[in-house]
């Protein structure tokens, strides 16, 4: 290859990319020719490398690709279109890729609670072992249904997706450990389990799953993904594949934070209906079919929206064109 005239041919995009690089401001259309732009580097960083591997010219095309990805990361321009994106391609796609590790994480806590809520209601001395008589009054009576109006909607609501966010992102950050996921959902599960039963052999069943039902399905369903992507975090150093075990690492890290983020406003949905709907004086009905109706949303999002994205070939990671300088440097 003629170095000099590849230089001549392509100096130009090199000292746009340049440009917009030095740029402290960027228009959203320059925010997105600095994709462009990068991406086309990236390309011709790879040709001169395979073809004419000139040591100066290699140099100095990575140092400005470094530069550009910096740039590309730490924009204060927001790119609607990536955030548009995010949520009708990459998150969707992430959930739908995931979803035997999740459905199965789902359908194995369900199983679970429905078990322990049945020994604990065939063993009333369990019960005796955990609360006194007092306490069990008082939860049956006043504490369970007070707890979802004696604060303010917006504050509880807040309150409650904070702590669900949390939960979530713990599953996902302690993935790698596997065991700390396990840990985290029984202790979820158990709550509910002890609670469900008491409530069931006081004849109080109906008010417990009134309560629960409509923000608990798409939040326990939140917290069911968190749990089934933390322990593919886990897998992917077990058994990487055709990966090195970094590689596999990395790139189920990455798809796990896509998830998180995601699940953030997935849970402040939950939080909105656990906040203003779970105590509102509509019917148990209505307030079911609500719960209902988000979980359906839910589920028609990762099995519609998720499926199309995936299909046209879209991942929870992050776009190759953000990785592709590594590929291409690559002996």
């Amino acid at each position: 290859m003629d170095l000099d005239a590849y230089v001549a041919a392509h100096g130009g995009s090199w000292a746009r990319l340049d440009q917009l690089v030095r740029q402290r401001r960027r228009t959203g259309a320059e925010a997105d020719e600095l994709v462009d732009r990068y991406q086309q580097v990236a390309t011709h960083l790879s040709v001169v490398r395979t073809s004419a591997p000139d040591g100066e010219l290699v140099a100095h095309l990575s140092s400005l690709l470094g530069r550009a990805r910096i740039a590309m990361l730490a924009s204060r321009v927001p790119s609607w279109r990536g955030l548009s994106g995010f949520f009708t391609e990459r998150f969707p796609a992430a959930l739908y890729q995931l979803r035997w590790w999740w459905l199965g994480c789902l359908a194995g806590n369900v199983v679970v609670t429905a078990v322990m809520m049945i020994w604990l209601g065939q063993h009333p001395q369990v019960e005796q072992s955990l609360l006194s008589p007092q306490e069990v009054d008082q939860l049956v009576n006043s504490d369970f249904e007070s707890y979802y109006s004696e604060n303010a909607a917006g504050a509880f609501a807040a309150h409650v997706w904070v702590n669900n966010a949390w939960v979530s992102a713990l599953c996902i950050a302690l993935g790698i450990l596997g065991v700390p996921v396990i840990y985290l959902l029984f202790q979820n599960i158990a709550n509910l389990a002890i609670v469900g039963s008491i409530m069931i052999r006081h004849d109080r069943g109906e008010l417990f799953w009134g309560l629960i039902i409509p923000h608990g399905l798409l939040e326990l369903t939140c917290v069911f993904v968190a749990g089934g992507v933390g322990l593919r975090l886990f897998w992917s150093w077990v058994e990487p594949g055709q990966l090195s075990r970094a590689g596999s690492l990395a790139r189920a890290g990455r798809t796990s934070v896509t998830i998180a983020l995601g699940l953030a406003v997935c849970l402040f949905v939950s939080g909105i209906i656990e906040g203003f709907v779970t105590p509102s004086p509509l019917p148990t009905w209505a307030r079911i079919a609500i719960g209902v109706l988000a979980e359906a949303a839910f589920l028609a999002y990762v099995f519609v929206v998720g499926r199309a994205a995936a299909s046209r070939g879209v991942t929870g990671d992050i776009s190759a064109s953000l990785l592709e300088d590594r590929v291409a440097t690559q002996a």
